[in-house]
């Protein structure tokens, strides 16, 4: 996906992206936007019944879109063993 870039104080500054904390690895990251939860999921190869997303403190659901700026933690659940 394409970036827009703005100059801002003489430095370019990305459009369309996110911020995602993945838990409990504790691993934080900056995407290019996706469109919804469900794509974010698969971006970060992970199945939606696997992993509870998380913005401002509250669960988002799969089809729910994301925004760009937006702050998301990817809380990984269940058993890996």
């Amino acid at each position: 996906m394409l970036t827009q870039q703005i100059a801002v104080l003489g430095r370019p500054v990305r459009r369309n992206m996110i911020t995602v904390r993945i838990e409990p690895e504790n691993r934080e990251l900056t995407l290019d936007r996706a469109a919804t939860v469900t794509q974010l999921l698969h971006k970060l190869d992970r199945k939606p019944g696997r992993a509870l997303v998380i913005r401002d403190g509250g669960l988002l659901t799969p089809d729910l879109n994301l925004k760009d700026g937006d702050h998301i933690i990817v809380r990984d659940v269940g058993s890996k063993g």
